[in-house]
């Protein structure tokens, strides 16, 4: 299992180097005081500790895509391992890092409002459309996974029904109640469990001397799916999410200091890849190679090998605290994904979000979409999840550049990996059956010419914001405290 830790070593080495190498460009202001202070109304806008903040973090962007993705992923072969550990370090962490700096610096903005700040004004009104899309994929799915697996863990004495309307009922109160009511509060105890799933599932398998097949870069996949687009899209929380520009607002508006950004945003993105490299290396190991996999994810789906790996590792008992672990995952993410749809829209329409009333007509619509989107197929729902999930990503990652860029620092950190994902994406979405149907060598093609042009046009709208000076941050200097 020398890739499997040699990888784990490497998303640690990473934060400590290539992590401080981003924050160095970026260039942190330790006595700019944030929006949890500036804008504090105590339901979204308030200071929490930097330990609070980052396991609010960590849980918020690590639903079931580290998990669910890279055992999907992990049909591919060792590949897998190669995209969660470069990807995490170089594109997912760096997305996450500049999305919650640049968010903090401009009083606690979401995607939409930080696109159209900086790519333009037509790219606020497409990405807020595109970003409630993708939260409410996102809570869906995310109340389907976990309903799946409880149902299952119940051995279906309660009715799948009655676990969704319970799910339901907690995302509405995390939804409407102040962020340190129920998030702040119970997310310790859900990190612990998160922790025992994880970590327990990791220790065993490096105990049992599990056979984790080394590095390659053939192509192992059971239906010879080709590797490049579909792992870069399948394997997503794990090294790189769009949902995770969506989230980090969240906790941008509750960081006390700049200081802390990379801690709670690189950081937990790297302790995110540490999980996703430990279910994938659990997946190619203990089901008998990858057709064996392939017939277990057929029959049962990524909950099914959940359950049956945490069962094969850690027993009856300790898999059944496993797979609580996998269930707190979804359901973290999911209920924070419908509370940052509904900031999202009261920021759009300019909202106060003051009064429970003013949260409940914006939240109860979303709720009642999502509960139609469960009868969906989950696989199907994935896919669509999966693509509208990079695409977003790719966004963050222009933000992101154009921020550095205007800033006249290295902006090629967000947009390298912001070009590669661009061309990953649209192949995908021009060769999938959920999308155009060509073939793969014409989407190939395709995507490279739009790439380039969209490439090309990034640079003559960077040009000119920088001869503009657009303005980079909000001005808190002379911002002063209540009496």
């Amino acid at each position: 299992m020398y890739t499997f830790l040699a990888g784990i070593a490497l998303l640690i080495v990473g934060y400590f180097t290539y992590g401080k190498f981003v924050e160095k460009v970026f260039g942190v202001k330790e006595g700019r005081t944030t929006p949890a202070y500036t804008h504090q109304d105590d339901v979204d806008y308030l200071p929490m500790n930097t330990p609070k903040n980052s396991l609010i973090q960590l849980l918020n962007i690590a639903g079931v895509g580290p998990i669910f993705g890279p055992i999907m992923g992990a049909l591919y072969g060792p590949v897998a391992f190669i995209w969660i550990v470069i990807g995490c370090i170089f594109a997912g962490a760096v997305h996450d890092y500049l999305t919650g700096m640049i968010s903090i610096r401009n009083r606690g903005a979401h995607l939409p409002e930080l696109a159209g700040k900086f790519l333009g004004k037509f790219m606020k009104h497409v990405v807020n459309a595109f970003a409630v899309l993708l939260l409410l994929l996102v809570g869906t799915v995310f109340v389907s996974a976990p309903a799946d697996l409880l149902f299952n863990l119940m051995d279906g004495w309660a009715a799948m029904g009655l676990i969704l309307g319970a799910i339901f009922i907690y995302y509405i109160l995390a939804t409407l109640l102040p962020i340190d009511k129920i998030i702040g509060r119970f997310y310790p105890i859900f990190g612990a469990l998160l922790l025992i799933s994880a970590f327990g599932v990791g220790g065993m398998l490096i105990f049992t001397g599990a056979p984790i097949p080394e590095l390659s870069l053939s192509n192992f996949h059971p239906d010879n799916a080709p590797i490049f687009p579909l792992l870069f899209l399948t394997i997503s929380c794990g090294a790189l999410s769009g949902f995770h520009a969506t989230q980090t607002p969240i906790i941008s508006r509750t960081t006390q200091s700049e200081k802390n950004g990379r801690k709670i945003f690189y950081g937990m993105m790297i302790a995110e890849g540490i999980i996703s490299m430990i279910w994938a290396a659990a997946a190619m190991s203990l089901f008998d190679g990858y057709n064996g996999l392939n017939d277990l994810l057929a029959n049962g789906g990524p909950a099914g090998v959940v359950s049956e790996a945490s069962t094969l590792m850690l027993g009856a008992v300790g898999g059944t605290l496993a797979v609580l672990g996998v269930i707190i995952l979804p359901i973290t993410s999911g209920d924070t994904a419908f509370r940052s749809a509904r900031m999202i829209i009261a920021d759009y329409f300019n909202f106060s979000q003051k009064k429970v009333s003013s949260r409940l007509w914006i939240a109860l619509p979303l709720f009642a979409i999502s509960f139609a989107l469960t009868r969906i197929d989950f696989t199907l729902l994935w896919r669509y999840f999966s693509w509208a999930n990079q695409s977003t990503a790719v966004i963050a990652l222009f933000v992101g550049a154009m921020y550095l860029y205007v800033a006249k620092k290295n902006f090629w950190i967000p947009l390298i990996p912001g070009i590669f994902m661009l061309m990953a994406t649209t192949t995908y979405i021009l060769n999938a059956p959920i999308g155009f149907g060509m073939a793969l060598s014409t989407s190939y093609i395709g995507a490279a010419v739009i790439s380039v042009i969209l490439t090309v046009t990034f640079f003559v709208a960077a040009k000119k914001a920088r001869a503009n000076n657009i303005p980079l941050e909000d001005d808190v200097s002379n911002w002063k405290p209540a009496a």
